[in-house]
Parts: structure tokens; sequence; C-alpha cells
């Protein structure tokens, strides 16, 4: 996809479940960048499924952080736009849609098992999911029949050994075979809450996203958000994922590093021309 295009639209995708850090403002940074020079428009959206971590002082937080740092969105739930809700704790109905037109064509079945970390789906996406090893797995695909998707977790089936192929727009070709890169991942959580991969496949094509940017550590993700849309019938973004940022041990930064939040930047007395140098000289 050529970036010199009016009809480009990027997003940002913050989430108010702590303070933004060094990290997210780079990779906030480069979708802004990647916008400008297409000409596009950039979209912001509050990534708030969580609802005991989201709070509503790191929505504020996040919002005056990234003004701070010198960014703009043309649509987002502080400016409005034709794609509203731009909160994802707004969109619960537009997500029961899709999980009813997935659990219609069979790609989805119940899971009842009982694991801890299942929550990993829904907070920060990362690939610590793991393999599925389809303990409740049917042999065949289940249509319909059921009325409401709370009390028990639902997974997508994959199509094992197919090979997901797409070209990043930074770190070239990608590909991961469904079944062993990646299993039957969580599309809908017990509590009545859609996963982080459901959503954002949902919102980024009625927001009519055109190019994702985003962390490195969602390449794995990608693959399974490409099989989502596929089985949805919408159409897939352009990837651009980023290097990470990471703190001396090699560590990726997380929202754990207070000492580098935007936030604690800021009241470090740092000034916004300081970190965007930062950004330059590792972009």
């Amino acid at each position: 996809m050529s970036l010199a295009s009016s009809t480009y639209r990027g997003r940002l995708a913050p989430s108010p479940t702590g303070f933004l850090h060094l990290g997210h403002a780079r990779t906030f940074w480069i979708a802004q960048q990647r916008a400008v020079a297409a000409g596009g428009t950039l979209i912001l959206r509050d990534e708030d499924l969580d609802p005991d971590r989201s709070q509503p002082h790191f929505r504020q937080a996040m919002l005056e952080d990234l003004r701070w740092l010198g960014l703009c969105w043309q649509e987002g739930p502080d400016v409005g736009g034709p794609f509203g809700p731009y909160r994802q704790s707004e969109r619960h109905a537009v997500y029961r849609e899709a999980w009813n037109r997935l659990l219609a064509a069979g790609w989805l079945y119940p899971c009842h098992c009982s694991r801890k970390d299942l929550a990993l789906a829904m907070q920060a996406p990362h690939d610590d999911e793991g393999i599925y090893p389809g303990i409740c797995r049917p042999a065949t695909a289940q249509t319909g029949g059921v009325d409401t998707q709370a009390g028990v977790h639902w997974r997508f089936r994959v199509p094992e050994g197919e090979a997901i192929e797409f070209e990043d727009g930074h770190f070239g070709p990608q590909r991961f075979v469904a079944g062993r890169d990646f299993g039957d991942f969580l599309v809908w959580r017990r509590d009545d809450l859609p996963s982080y991969q459901l959503a954002v496949v949902v919102d980024d094509a009625a927001m009519r996203i055109t190019e994702v940017v985003r962390g490195a550590d969602l390449l794995k993700s990608t693959a399974r958000q490409i099989l989502l849309a596929r089985a949805l019938g919408v159409q897939s973004p352009a990837w651009y994922h980023c290097d990470l940022l990471r703190d001396e041990q090699g560590q990726r930064l997380a929202k754990r590093h207070d000492a580098l939040s935007l936030r604690g930047l800021r009241e470090q007395g740092k000034q916004p021309q300081e970190l965007l140098r930062i950004f330059h000289t590792r972009g």
C-alpha cells in the first residue's frame, strides 16, 4: 500500500491501565509520522476493555501526556468523529454481533478450561498465551444454538497447518503456521468481555484503519487477526511493527517502568524535544 494517499487512516490505541511509557510514546510518534507523511487521518481509540484496571485518572493522563508530546489526532473519544464511539467499553454490541457471525460460521467453540492467565487475552496483548492444547476442541465445528457468550470462554478454531503470511512495513515478510506457532485463541471471556484479538479486528475494520503501527511484540498476534478478519469477511489493514525500547537489563519497557513513564518524565522536567531526539536517534 502506498503511503502517498489521502485515504490513509492510522490509529493510536492506548489503554488506560497505567501511565504511558517511553516505548508507547515512540510507537505512537511513529504512527503519527506515518499518517502525516501520507497526508492521512489519525484516530485515537481508548482500549479500555479491562474494567478492573482501566481508571479515569490514567485515561486523563494518557490524553494529556500524548498532547504534551505534540501528538494530535483528528478522531477520538475527546474530539468525536464519524466512526465512534471511540472507547471500547462502549462498543460491546458491535463485538457481540461479530461473535454471533463467527459462531454461526463454525469458527468458535466453548472452552471450560480454568487458567489463571486467561485475562492476558484481554489485557496486554502480547504472545504470552501459549499454544492451547485443544482440551475442549470438539471434533467437528459447532454452529449456532447458543443464546449468550457469558459463563464460558470461547476460542477460535485455527486452520491447523496453514501458513499465515504478510508483509510488514518494517520487518519485511512474515510467516506463522497455525497450530505450530500459535493455537486456538480466545475471542470471548466467561465474564462476557471480548478479547483483545477480536476487539481490535472489529474496531480497525469499523473505523476503516488502513495501516496498524504497533510494537514488534504483536507480530504473532497479526497472524491471529488476519484469520479473524478473513472469517468475518473484512479486509486486513497494512502492518508496520516497531522495534521495542528496552531497559538497561534488556527487558521491553512496560507500565511498571514508572521512571520512564511520560508522566514521570514530565515531572522530572523533561521537555518533549528531548524525547523526540531520542526517537529520531532510534528511529
